[in-house]
């Protein structure tokens, strides 16, 4: 009998959501190739953190290169302020400046090329469709349509051997997310979610991303063991 685990490419950013949707897709026996991007961002301390996250159960981890700053068009890869807030129900419903222009398309794209020479059929990403930023590449929509493509791309998916694209997130709230992750013993204190973090890796605190992540741990009655500017919690 053959007992090989499958094999999972996961979307490793080094913030909470990846962390979580990787430790998932463990606990689900699958064995983990990890690949972040240093596409440009601003945030690059989020690589550190997905380093420490590959080490502590992915069978390999790769640091692909994409320079999406040449682009411009985002407050995470160009010289834009991005925005801030004192409170989460400042932010609006509007797509921020901090949307990367087809960012997800980009790394799926990549993530796609490593798991057909891995031969591996399933691709975890921690996108959510709940609280995020409006982004429109984090839509179950766009995640249907790529794995209908991605089936149509591939040589193992016109042979037959369907591809599929995990988003275990997808309609969570963040505190469930977190309550998920910590039920699989992830430590957040090794994942950042800042836009615009100090230059000792601390979290702003102010942007959405940071918003969201504190309220998640606050609706939990837990406290994020990151590190912020000023201590800021709620």
């Amino acid at each position: 009998m053959d007992n090989e685990k499958k094999k999972a490419v996961v979307l490793l950013s080094g913030g909470l959501d990846s962390a979580t949707a990787m430790a998932m897709a463990m606990d689900e026996g699958y064995e983990v190739y990890a690949v972040s991007y240093r596409y440009g961002q601003r945030h690059v301390v989020e690589l550190d953190c997905a380093v420490e996250q590959a080490n502590a159960g992915a069978m390999e981890h790769k640091i692909v290169d994409i320079d999406l700053s040449s682009f411009g068009g985002s407050a995470l890869t160009t010289d834009i302020d991005v925005p801030k807030h004192d409170h989460v129900d400042e932010m609006t419903d509007e797509i921020p400046v901090t949307y990367v222009p087809a960012r997800n398309t980009v790394f799926l794209s990549y993530s796609l090329a490593w798991a057909e020479v891995l031969g591996a059929f399933d691709i975890f990403i921690g996108v959510n469709a709940l609280d995020y930023s409006g982004y429109p590449d984090c839509r179950p929509e766009f995640i249907a349509a790529y794995e209908a493509m991605a089936n149509l791309a591939t040589v193992a998916g016109v042979q037959g051997h369907k591809l599929t694209i995990h988003v275990p997130l997808i309609d969570m709230t963040k505190a469930e997310i977190i309550k998920r992750g910590l039920d699989l013993g992830v430590d957040y204190a090794k994942t950042t979610s800042c836009y615009d973090p100090a230059p000792d890796g601390r979290s702003c605190g102010h942007c959405d991303s940071c918003l969201l992540r504190i309220k998640g741990f606050s609706d939990i009655g837990e406290t994020d063991p990151r590190g912020y500017v000023g201590e800021r919690n709620l």
